[in-house]
């Protein structure tokens, strides 16, 4: 009996610590294993999810959303004020259908400047004005005057003796224009044409100035 349990000890003996180092191996792999498996695991669980962008602020830091950017409004600029006298009060009148010379009264009387252009038809109406009647004015604009007829005759009035700056106002009277060949002051010394002669409204009157005549009521020294 005393071999038996010998020799089952001693085949025992080399069995188990076969079986006992094959088991220590495993577990040591297993634990490797379970290493790395916890290792990836704990890896992928590290990776944060991904994210939106987010635009940086003007300061440096992250803000919360991009900015926007106030949207560019227009101001109209207020269109010129525009009113039927200028400021002044003045407007064309209405003179179409009415004399020429008629027509021309008004004008002046309103301080205004005209010039006639006469037509081809017949007669001595306004067919038109430029600017057109009731547009504004300022004191002292030209009104052109347009006749339906052609220019009617005038006389020439006479001019010699009268201060040369006075000539115009009294060419004007009677339809007539004044031309300065030679200077405008002093007196008339000369006109061409001569008084008396007729002529055609808008025709010019030259007219030659000098020394102011001498005063016959004053005694020579």
């Amino acid at each position: 009996m005393t071999d038996g349990n010998t020799n089952g000890g001693g085949e025992a003996g080399p069995g188990r610590l076969n079986m006992v180092l094959g088991g220590g191996l495993a577990v040591v792999l297993l634990a490797a294993i379970g290493a790395t498996g916890g290792w990836l695991l704990a890896g992928e669980d590290d990776v944060p999810p991904d994210e939106p962008a987010v635009a940086g602020s003007a300061t440096g830091g992250p803000s919360a959303s991009p900015t926007q950017r106030p949207t560019a409004t227009r101001t109209t600029p207020s269109a010129p004020r525009t009113s039927a006298s200028s400021g002044t009060g003045l407007a064309v009148p209405p003179v179409i259908g009415t004399d020429f010379e008629t027509a021309r009264d008004e004008l002046h009387e309103r301080k205004l400047g005209w010039r006639l252009v006469f037509g081809s038809g017949a007669g001595r109406t306004v067919e038109r004005t430029a600017p057109e009647v009731g547009a504004p004015v300022k004191r002292g604009a030209t009104v052109t005057l347009y006749v339906t007829g052609p220019a009617p005759a005038t006389i020439v009035p006479d001019l010699v003796g009268d201060k040369c700056d006075e000539a115009a106002e009294e060419l004007g009277d009677d339809g007539l224009y004044p031309r300065y060949p030679a200077g405008r002051s002093g007196a008339i010394v000369r006109q061409e044409p001569a008084a008396g002669t007729t002529a055609r409204w808008n025709d010019q009157v030259q007219i030659w100035c000098g020394a102011e005549p001498a005063d016959s009521t004053t005694p020579a020294p």
